[in-house]
């Protein structure tokens, strides 16, 4: 049992990213993500507030949302996964709760969430 536990353990070490900042809910991020059109591969920004994180190792994901046109648009990403090309911190966000699904029912200013330079 211990021999299949250190065989998973291993492999998914061997994917595990390193060059990751360090990013938490609440935080303003812009990840840039590899899109495949056809035969074109092309990297589109997303930019939005990290709405909930899931640890799990290399299955590890986050979840961003974003207000397009007056819609609210949510968006997973695996965070290990070979399509994610960067992700970069935009502002640090202040919040008490691990997660933001709150932020789904606001509109306009009360869905911002406060920055860390502001307190």
């Amino acid at each position: 049992m211990s021999a299949t536990l250190s065989t998973i353990h291993a492999l998914e070490s061997a994917g595990i990213r390193k060059d990751l900042p360090d990013f938490r809910v609440g935080d303003t991020v812009a990840v840039n993500y590899k899109i495949v059109e056809g035969d074109k591969l092309r990297v589109q920004v997303f930019r939005g507030v990290v709405i909930k994180r899931h640890r799990a190792g290399l299955r590890s994901t986050f979840t961003v949302r974003k207000v397009s046109f007056n819609v609210g648009v949510e968006r997973i990403f695996m965070l290990h996964s070979p399509r994610l090309e960067a992700i970069e911190v935009v502002s640090r966000g202040v919040v008490r709760k691990g997660r933001l699904f709150y932020l789904r029912d606001l509109t306009g200013k009360a869905a911002r969430v406060q920055d860390e330079k502001d307190r």
